[in-house]
């Protein structure tokens, strides 16, 4: 017995494609958007610019110390440029990250499913100069993490979320709305909304771009993947704009 939530969404895609139908003057019914409502809220994602990147690069850079300030540039530097969780980010070991190939292997995905990420030359360098810095400290015997805090442990979740905070608020950034903060997470998002729009400016197929994200971020089904078509503006725009066309 599938849940409310499950039940909903299934409706709403019926609902999506019915209308699309009936735009092209198939006659069909279309299901009121209030049957099955989804009681669930999606944070609205906060998709950074690439001058709030540059600020919040630039705040870590500030940071008490040469090491720290390295290892919150790396994180940022990883969830803007890979589209990774912050999870899978901090979850990284140094023998996950292939210099070599330019790989980064996710072993410690979401539904436990593993994947590997290639990243652009700039990300590599990037790592490298991270990993090969004279004041990084040894970490605890027997654990090989990619990114080490000052005390040569793992960095931890607590300490990710409550320093980011603190660089969110040094960068300068700010709510666009009750439900639309800064978040870490939401450097994914906007990794997936430039990936997106970048397939839409250079006139290529969306289908397989779609499906090629959807691997890349780990998601269970490329469905999951098409909410960011919803989630901005632009996209939205610009997925309209193409079906008229096509029309």
């Amino acid at each position: 017995m599938r849940g409310p939530h499950s039940r909903s969404k299934r409706l709403r895609a019926i609902r999506g494609f019915a209308r699309y139908l009936e735009s092209i003057g198939v006659p069909v019914e279309v299901p009121p958007s209030d049957l099955l409502p989804d009681r669930r809220c999606r944070a609205v994602p906060y998709l950074y610019g690439e001058e709030e990147i540059a600020a919040l690069l630039d705040a870590a850079g500030a940071l008490c110390t040469p090491h720290r300030a390295a290892t919150f540039r790396t994180l940022i530097g990883l969830l803007a440029a890979a589209g990774m969780r912050r999870g899978e980010a901090i979850s990284l070991d140094r023998d996950d990250f292939d210099p070599d190939t330019g790989m980064i292997v996710i072993r410690a995905g979401k539904f436990d499913k593993a994947r590997e990420l290639p990243l652009h030359a700039s990300t590599v360098n990037a790592v490298c100069e991270y990993l090969q810095r004279g004041d990084r400290p040894s970490a605890v015997l027997g654990d090989r993490p990619l990114l080490v805090g000052d005390d040569g442990r793992r960095v931890s979740p607590n300490v990710v979320n409550h320093e980011f905070r603190a660089l969110v608020r040094q960068a300068g950034l700010r709510p666009r709305a009750a439900g639309c903060r800064p978040r870490a997470h939401d450097l994914r998002h906007t990794f997936a909304v430039r990936t997106l729009l970048d397939a839409y400016r250079c006139g290529e197929p969306i289908g397989p771009r779609i499906v090629a994200l959807s691997t890349h971020l780990g998601h269970s089904e490329p469905s999951h993947t098409y909410w960011y078509l919803e989630a901005a503006p632009e996209l939205l725009a610009l997925a309209t704009e193409r079906l008229e066309d096509e029309l």
